[in-house]
């Protein structure tokens, strides 16, 4: 997933986000405005797990929403 493109639509990606992660609030979705690293930190924060629990939860969502190319 190219977080370049994430971070210029991420209007539309916000609901996804928050589907996969309803912990994170839109005061959080305002924080990361699509950049990876700040979404990183935030669900850390949010859910109390590590850095890198949290990478391996974004690869995943990374995995399962990157278009086919």
């Amino acid at each position: 997933m190219n977080w370049d493109i994430v971070e210029g639509n991420w209007l539309q990606l916000k609901g996804k986000i928050q589907q996969e992660w309803g912990n994170l609030t839109d005061d959080h979705l305002d924080v990361i405005a699509g950049q990876r690293e700040k979404l990183l930190g935030q669900l850390q924060e949010a859910y109390g797990i590590s850095k890198d629990v949290a990478e391996e939860k974004i690869k995943d969502f990374e995995a399962r929403n990157t278009p086919p190319k």
